[in-house]
């Protein structure tokens, strides 16, 4: 990429200390620095008092009634302040820790500034000085910095990279593509997202810029999943059809229409001389446990071993407890590995796995360890493999002679995202709950209503149920003013014992100390649990059919959803008790939605618009894929067009040795050299 991919401190001001700050955002060549664009951007424009709403940036043009004054106070902070005369009103200007600024302002001159309108106060909070029209700026761009670099000197720094760098930028998209969809090239679109002539000037921009970003991601997706499952790869588990059936007939109930389609799909990927690369989606309570038992009996059943992976020692062990009841142990040999499992008997294990001995290992991170060999691995199963990277999900994958992969996951994933972060991979889902499962209430109260709600608990105590409660925090926090699961169990054990035992689970307690807390729930020694999310997923007590979730505001909607399921696994009425006083209007509607709907992919949906795709799952791991301009929800119809371009173009022969596609081929060779889309 010529001068383009040198190392940022080639630019004229920017020594070791500055390359260092510039390289904690991001920027490691001239290249990032040029497309390093602004996330948002301001819309300054000029208003009337009477048009202005409360707490809205606007543009206030008057004349300066006195000189200002400033005052100090803590450290280094300081209030400039001054009145202005504005259409006949007088208003109050501040401009906080800005002291240099007295020097730009003088008495009866004409002034313009950009600030924050505080409706009650009818004051203006200052941010810049427009001196005069001529400056005035209509679309302002708005950078990511740090404490150690300003907008001002960023802005500065791309602008003199332009104009020396600038021409060398190069176009990656086809002609014939830019002209089909009257997109601009490249280096304008990168210049005008950073100095745009017209606000329709950077939509365009960040129209052609979103599009290339989904494009060529799509394309890299699809060429993923050819790898993934092309015939040399993948091995055919030719099970004995008549023994599985068998097996299906010995589960303690039927499976639901759901089950049985994605039984069949998976099964036919296990014949398949193409190696399987599937995605299992299922609600929480779908039955996704029972579909990833008679795949895993399959293959056992022609000699195969198979591994689950989950994130915690909590699901994996519910999942243990889960297949010992399904298996005949004389004929499929389980183990479990955790961090937790003593010496004596991890070595045990590892022989037996090694020697073939051992036919299904379940556990967590500590599949992925080096001294873990399998005999013949024949399937993985990752379990809400969300939680794991790209890089743990692969070291699973390499412990066999590349094995059919199963991906399951209990978070509902919408369209949008499972077409952008799994592209590469076939979508099974499980749309249907068990027979039987009554739907579980969902109501919102406000703080001041729990004591209402904790004699009502004690009714259902009575009756014999048990009930979770859930907080966001363990300890005290000064940050935020959240209930902590140390306070609220406190206050329980006050209001329920000794009537009722009260117990306390929370993330930083051993293991031993943990799974101890929860056998005493599962078998009623201990009626209420308090918890953080440790218990999001995975944990099953049929007979808890009650959860009250404390500070439910301050959860996604998506994260609500998981920990909801943990309640209405029995045959018995389940209620979930929302207690928050949001102060947004968006925390308001999170609740509202949950107390209306109880479809995790409708609430899926809902999640990622309210909350965008980076935090929908809560962690950068996800492998859901970081754009610079493209929004996977904003631009979900240039998202789809996309992929159906580069579906269309993937799908014609020899597409890459044709001269007009050259561009793109080599566009997409750096970008996997980058590992832009890989990691």
């Amino acid at each position: 990429m010529n001068q383009l991919s040198s190392p940022i401190n080639q630019i004229k001001g920017v020594g070791p200390k500055r390359a260092e700050t510039l390289e904690s955002l991001g920027i490691h060549t001239i290249y990032d620095l040029l497309t390093y664009y602004p996330f948002r951007y301001d819309d300054i424009q000029e208003k009337t008092l009477d048009e202005i709403q409360d707490q809205e940036k606007v543009v206030l043009k008057g004349t300066v009634l006195a000189e200002p004054v400033v005052n100090y106070y803590g450290f280094k902070k300081s209030r400039l302040i001054f009145r202005m005369m504005t259409e006949q009103a007088v208003i109050n200007v501040t401009f906080f820790n800005q002291p240099f600024l007295k020097s730009k302002i003088h008495a009866s001159e004409e002034i313009a500034i950009y600030g924050k309108w505080d409706g009650k106060r009818k004051a203006l909070t200052g941010m810049k000085i427009l001196a005069t029209q001529d400056e005035e700026e209509d679309f302002s761009p708005i950078y990511h910095v740090n404490k150690k670099i300003k907008q001002k000197t960023l802005v500065d720094l791309i602008r003199s990279s332009w104009d020396l760098y600038g021409n060398d930028m190069e176009e990656n998209l086809p002609t014939w593509l830019l002209e089909k969809y009257r997109l601009m090239p490249k280096k304008q679109a990168s210049y005008a997202m950073h100095f745009p002539d017209s606000v329709e000037e950077n939509r365009l921009a960040r129209r052609r810029l979103a599009f290339e970003e989904f494009f060529l991601f799509q394309v890299k997706m699809i060429q993923l999943k050819n790898q993934e499952t092309r015939k040399e790869l993948g091995k055919s588990i030719l099970y004995d059809v008549d023994k599985l059936k068998a097996f299906i007939q010995t589960l303690p109930f039927e499976l639901t229409t759901a089950q049985k389609r994605v039984v069949n799909e998976i099964c036919a990927d296990l014949r398949n001389e193409a190696h399987m690369h599937r995605l299992l989606q299922g609600d929480v309570g779908s039955g996704k446990t029972i579909v990833a038992a008679i795949a895993l009996y399959a293959v056992v059943s022609v000699g195969y071993q198979g591994a689950l992976m989950v994130p915690t020692e909590i699901l994996a062990e519910q999942h243990m407890e889960s297949l010992l009841s399904l298996f005949d142990p004389e004929e499929v040999k389980l183990a479990l590995l955790t961090s937790s499992t003593k010496q004596a008997k991890r070595r045990e294990i590892l022989a037996d796995l090694a020697s073939g001995e051992l036919d299904i290992l379940i556990g967590t991170h500590s599949l992925i360890q080096e001294e873990v060999q399998f005999s013949n691995l024949g399937l993985v199963i990752t379990d809400e493999q969300h939680r794991f990277g790209v890089n743990q999900r692969k070291l699973l994958r390499e412990k066999g002679d590349n094995p059919d992969v199963l991906f399951m996951t209990a978070t509902p994933i919408p369209r949008t995202l499972a077409i952008t972060a799994y592209g590469e991979m076939d979508v099974s889902v499980i749309d249907e709950l068990p027979a039987g499962r009554i739907p579980i209430e969902t109501r919102w109260i406000l703080p001041k209503q729990i004591d209402s709600v904790l004699t009502w608990m004690t009714s259902q105590l009575k009756a014999g149920q048990q009930a979770y409660v859930i907080c966001p925090l363990i300890e005290e926090s000064e940050m935020l003013d959240v209930k902590n699961a140390t306070e609220i169990y406190e206050h329980l054990q006050q209001f329920f014992e000794p009537n009722f035992k009260v117990g306390l689970l929370h993330g930083k307690m051993k293991a031993q100390e943990k799974e101890t807390i929860m056998d005493d729930f599962k078998e009623n020694k201990t009626q209420i649990l308090v918890s953080t999310t440790v218990i999001e997923v995975g944990v099953n007590v049929p007979n808890a059919s009650m959860m009250m979730i404390m500070d439910a505001d301050r959860f996604g909607l998506a994260q609500l959803h998981q920990l909801r399921g943990r309640v209405g696994r029995g045959s018995i009425a389940s209620y979930c008790i929302l207690v928050a006083s949001p102060k947004s209007d968006q925390g308001k509607e999170r609740m509202k939605i949950m107390t209306e709907t109880t479809d995790g992919f409708v609430l899926s949906e809902k999640d990622l618009e309210m909350r965008g795709p980076g935090d929908f799952f809560g962690a950068k791991q996800s492998g859901i894929p970081e754009f610079k301009v493209g929004d996977m929800v904003a631009d979900a119809p240039i998202l789809e067009t996309a992929r159906l371009e580069a579906i269309t173009l993937w799908n014609q022969e020899d597409w890459s040795l044709q001269p007009e596609n050259q561009i793109l081929v080599k566009s997409l060779k750096e970008r996997e050299k980058e590992s832009e889309f890989l990691d």
